[in-house]
C-alpha cells in the first residue's frame, strides 16, 4: 500500500519538475518515472494536444507500451472517430480531470469498445486510468496508465491522487513547448506538404517533402507513430464531413526540430468508388498562427494576456493604461509578471520570443512565395 509520505514526495517531484525549465520529452519521462512509486502501472501513454481544438499533437510511450506501435493508426481512429465518453477529447469538454475505466463501468470494462475491442486483444490491459492535463481553462495533454492480468485495477484513492497532478503536469507540459531550441536551418520541404488518405486508412499519395514533415512529428526515443495524428485528424475530417462538427480539424504542433507547423485536414469531394478520402497538409506556423499558443504557454492571467498584445501591438505603457483604466505604475507591475513568466527582461525581448523563437536561425534566408522561408543545406537554393 502506497503510504501518504509517498504521494507527498511524488507530488513534490512532479511539482519541481514542473518547474525546473525541462523541454516536454525530459518533463514527462522524469515525472513519470516519479509518479509511478505512487501509482505502480504497467505502462503509461501521454499525449500533448492543441488546447484550441483539443486534437492530437504528440504521443510518448513508457513501461510495457515502449516501441509497441503496430496498432497507433487505430488508435488515433478510434479516439477521434466515434469517441466514448471516456475518449480524451470529451473528458476535457466535460471537465472530468481523472477517470477509472473499471470504477468508471462499475467492473464492466467490456463495455467500453476500446477497452474490449482494442487494449485486451493488443496488449492486454485489463483496466486504464485517464489523466487530462488542465491548467486554468486550457488542456495541453492526457496520459493514460495500464495495468495488465493480475493487476488490481485503479482504486478510486489512485484516481483522486492522479487527479491532484492535473495542474502541475499541465504547467510542466505547457513551459515544456516552450523550451525546445530550434535547429539550425536544414534541408526543409519548400512550402505546404500534402498527403491524402484513402477510405481504407491508407496513405495513397504524397507530395515532395511530407516524409520529412512527418519524421518532424515524432518526439523522441518514447515516441508513438506519428501517423498517429494524422488518423486523428483523419477521423475528426471525416467526421466534419458527415456534419458532426462545424470546422475542419486544424491543430498546431511543435516539430522535433522545434519548428513550429500547422497540420490540417478536410475530406475530399470524390466520386463513388473513391468516397472517404481525405487530404492532409502540413506547413510551416506564420506568427499570426502561433503568438496565441505561445503566449498561452506562458500561463498568463487574463489581465496580463490583455497587457501582451497590446505590448506586441507596439502600444505604449501610457496608452495601455489609460485603454485598461488602470495607472502605469498598474502597467509595469504587470509587464514585471510577464518578463518573468516568459523568460525576458525587455518589451524588445518579450516580442522577439514570440514572433521571432523560430525564424531567427533563418531571418537572412529569401522567402518563397507562400511566405514560407526557403532554406536548403549549405545556404543553397
Amino acid at each position: 500500500m502506497t503510504t501518504s509520505l509517498t504521494l507527498e514526495r511524488v507530488r513534490s517531484d512532479v511539482d519541481v519538475l514542473a518547474r525546473a525549465g525541462l523541454d516536454v520529452g525530459d518533463f514527462l519521462g522524469e515525472a513519470i518515472s516519479s509518479l509511478v512509486r505512487a501509482v505502480p502501472h504497467a505502462a503509461a501513454c501521454m499525449a500533448t494536444v492543441d488546447p484550441n481544438t483539443l486534437l492530437l499533437t504528440s504521443t510518448r510511450k513508457y513501461g510495457n507500451l515502449l516501441g509497441r506501435n503496430d496498432h497507433d493508426d487505430e488508435w488515433g481512429l478510434r479516439e477521434y472517430g466515434a469517441p466514448e465518453c471516456s475518449s480524451f477529447r470529451q473528458l476535457a469538454r466535460a471537465g472530468i480531470d481523472a477517470v477509472g475505466m473499471h470504477e468508471m463501468t462499475a467492473g464492466k470494462t467490456q463495455d467500453s469498445p476500446r477497452m474490449h475491442e482494442f487494449m485486451r486483444p493488443n496488449y492486454d490491459f485489463t483496466d486504464e486510468a485517464r489523466l487530462i492535463l488542465r491548467d486554468g481553462d486550457q488542456v495541453w495533454g492526457a496520459i493514460a496508465f495500464f495495468r495488465e492480468f493480475e493487476e488490481k485495477p485503479f482504486t478510486s484513492g489512485e484516481v483522486d491522487f492522479l487527479r491532484t497532478l492535473s495542474q502541475p503536469l499541465a504547467r510542466g507540459v505547457r513551459t515544456g513547448l516552450l523550451a525546445t531550441i530550434v535547429a539550425e536551418p536544414q534541408a526543409v520541404p519548400s512550402g505546404p506538404c500534402v498527403l491524402i488518405v484513402d477510405s481504407h486508412n491508407q496513405m495513397i499519395q504524397m507530395s515532395a517533402g511530407a516524409e520529412e514533415r512527418l519524421a518532424d512529428l515524432l518526439s523522441g526515443a518514447n515516441s508513438g507513430a506519428a501517423t498517429s495524428v494524422i488518423t486523428g485528424l483523419v477521423s475528426a475530417a471525416r467526421r466534419y464531413g458527415r456534419g458532426e462538427s462545424e470546422v475542419p480539424p486544424r491543430l498546431r504542433v511543435r516539430g522535433a526540430s522545434g519548428m513550429w507547423l500547422v497540420v490540417h485536414a478536410s475530406p475530399l469531394s470524390s466520386t463513388v468508388d473513391r468516397v472517404g478520402e481525405v487530404v492532409v497538409t502540413i506547413e510551416e506556423a506564420r506568427p499570426p498562427e502561433i503568438v496565441p499558443l505561445v503566449v498561452a504557454a506562458f500561463g498568463l492571467t487574463s489581465r496580463e494576456r490583455d497587457v501582451t498584445q497590446m505590448v506586441l501591438q507596439g502600444v505604449a505603457t501610457k496608452d495601455i493604461a489609460a485603454t485598461l483604466h488602470v495607472s502605469a505604475y498598474t502597467v509595469q507591475d504587470h509587464l514585471k509578471s510577464i518578463f518573468d513568466k516568459a523568460g525576458v527582461r525587455s518589451r524588445r525581448e518579450l516580442i522577439a520570443r514570440v514572433y521571432f523563437d523560430q525564424y531567427a536561425p533563418r531571418m537572412n534566408d529569401p522567402l518563397l512565395p507562400s511566405g514560407s522561408y526557403a532554406t536548403s543545406p549549405s545556404g543553397l537554393m
